[in-house]
């Protein structure tokens, strides 16, 4: 029987006005402060610590995170484009329709996020902590996952589509239905029941029976 293959209808960001110019600065990055319908382009953001602040129909452009600490952050019809996200702290944060093009995001921290409407396109994620995150239709598209952490994540309509997704931890996430036939998943890191259901190749599925402790003859 033809296993059903999970198939997502990400919804991308909206953006229903024109959008200014937003300067951020020290003096107006803080806890809890709201920002929308604008564009934050070519600039870097050094050291900033806040909670609970809003994005809403934002775009990011070329804009350098560095020690950036957002917690429990909250994106609503956001996209970054050409950004580097790398070893931010974006833990407990919400995304609704968000998307990350030609990003770096190495070491990225969205671990207990909550992920709805979320595209991955072409993204370096090399060590990104998914960890206990709740996704619901989320894609990942020609993202490089190098060992990155889904362990203990909720996968509902998430897709993987040419994404090289070696020594990736994905222990006790459910991952039925989907689709790795185009994907590298050498060496990743799952029990029994997560890969049961999971739609791999012929030579996949030998890598996938030595991991956990068969012996092909």
């Amino acid at each position: 029987m033809e296993k059903k293959k999970v198939r997502t209808n990400v919804l991308r960001p909206k953006f229903e006005y024109d959008l200014d110019i937003i300067e951020l600065s020290r003096e107006n990055i803080m806890d809890e402060t709201i920002f929308s319908l604008g564009t934050i382009s070519d600039c870097s953001l050094e050291s900033h610590n806040a909670e609970r602040m809003t994005f809403k129909q934002v775009i990011f452009k070329q804009v350098i995170f560095n020690k950036i600490v957002f917690r429990r952050l909250e994106l609503i019809d956001v996209s970054f484009q050409n950004c580097d996200l790398s070893n931010v702290d974006f833990n407990e944060a919400l995304l609704h329709r968000v998307e990350f093009i030609n990003c770096k995001m190495m070491g990225i921290n969205l671990c207990e996020a909550t992920l709805r409407n979320v595209t991955f396109e072409n993204c370096n994620g090399q060590y990104a902590f998914f960890s206990h995150s709740n996704c619901k239709q989320v894609e990942f598209h020609k993202c490089q996952l190098i060992s990155a952490d889904f362990k203990n994540s909720l996968f509902t309509k998430v897709e993987f589509q040419e994404s090289n997704l070696f020594q990736a931890q994905m222990n006790f996430t459910n991952l039925k239905g989907i689709d790795f036939t185009n994907c590298d998943i050498e060496g990743i890191g799952v029990n029994t029941t997560d890969i049961n259901g999971a739609i791999v190749k012929a030579i996949q599925a030998v890598s996938l029976s030595t991991l956990l402790g068969l012996i092909v003859k």
